[in-house]
């Protein structure tokens, strides 16, 4: 018998194509799913910044036809859902691609399981309730934020209610996440703030969680440290790719250990001020985040994840006491609010 250590159950399903110019690949990779329509999912900045022609180009020249869904709202809810629906059943799809960030990701998982498995989204709410196999999705991320690519779960909200609903399935995991640092070059400086905000605390809940394993503790940690490392370099250099990279490995490591482990308590807060405030989703998480942590803190054991966080991150020396790394970590967290102007 093992003791301290926590069995897991770690299958990938997502494969994971990283580097500058990767999305030029999306039609070369989309028929070695073997499809052949592609519904494309994404708002109107994307579309307005040529990253949607890009990819629908690139999707043509290799046979694949087309259909376009572009009025993903943030923070998508069941009638965004249902609009993009409207325009899969019209268009006898066998993929769908989500281009953008994670409203655009959600967005696209929604309308898959409405499209294969038939309903309306409160029926998905919750783990596994897909009785069908959905069609596969090629997920595209314009920011380094939800890790949406890497997870099987849509973030939807109820119209009526405002009600988050995370809707997961191993089926809606996506097949292929492309992962283009390039793309990412576009956003507002506001945009990369909130949505690096957003990873780092996927980063650091995830670590932390009950239900953390062996293998989620890996990807967050490695999450923490590529994001600690590089969002204020991105903020300050927009145009460093190499940092844009980092960032996108890092929200894609974080979403990847959302999946075994799930968030807390800055998200569980979070979420309403986004739903009947409509607090942005990365400063609502920004603002709950170093109280969470403090609180959290009060648990040996959390306290001992977030240490292991700190020195892996060079925040702190082996040297130094347990308190005193958990208070090196979150002055980082606070310093890098500051810095995204939460």
């Amino acid at each position: 018998m093992m003791t301290g250590l926590i069995g897991f159950d770690h299958p990938t399903r997502t494969r994971i194509v990283f580097g500058v110019g990767g999305v030029d690949r999306i039609g070369e990779l989309a028929r070695q799913l073997g499809c052949t329509r592609a519904l494309l999912v994404t708002d109107q900045g994307i579309v307005k910044v040529g990253h949607a022609d890009r990819a629908r180009a690139c999707l043509e020249a290799a046979g694949v036809s087309v259909a376009l869904y572009d009025a993903v709202r943030e923070n998508p809810t069941t009638l965004d859902v249902d609009e993009c629906l409207e325009v899969a059943r019209a268009s006898a799809i066998d993929l769908i691609i989500g281009l953008g960030g994670g409203s655009a990701m959600d967005t696209a998982k929604g309308c898959n399981f409405l499209l294969t498995n038939g309903g309306q989204m409160r029926d998905y709410w919750g783990i596994g309730k897909a009785a069908r196999p959905l069609l596969p999705m090629i997920a595209v991320p314009t920011t380094a934020g939800t890790g949406s690519e890497c997870q099987s779960f849509a973030l939807i909200a109820d119209a009526a209610s405002h009600q988050k609903m995370a809707c997961g399935d191993p089926k809606a995991a996506p097949a292929i996440a492309i992962l283009d640092p390039s793309l990412t070059l576009t956003q507002p400086r506001q945009v990369t703030a909130d949505t690096g905000i957003d990873a780092l605390a996927h980063a650091i809940e995830t670590a932390v969680t009950s239900k953390r394993n062996e293998m989620s503790s890996l990807y967050s940690r490695e999450a923490f440290k590529l994001i600690a490392a590089n969002l204020d370099r991105v903020l300050d250099e927009p145009e460093d790719v190499e940092s844009r990279g980092r960032m996108q490995l890092g929200a894609a490591f974080a979403g990847i250990a959302i999946e075994a482990s799930m968030l807390g308590a800055a998200h569980s807060a979070a979420n309403p001020l986004t739903a009947h405030f409509n607090v942005i989703h990365g400063q609502a998480v920004g603002l709950m985040l170093p109280h969470v942590m403090r609180f959290n803190a009060s648990v040996p054991a959390a306290a001992r994840a977030y240490e292991d966080l700190a020195r892996t991150a060079r925040l702190a020396d082996n040297g130094d006491g347990a308190h005193k790394a958990v208070d090196a970590l979150i002055a980082r967290v606070e310093t890098l609010l500051n810095k995204a102007a939460i």
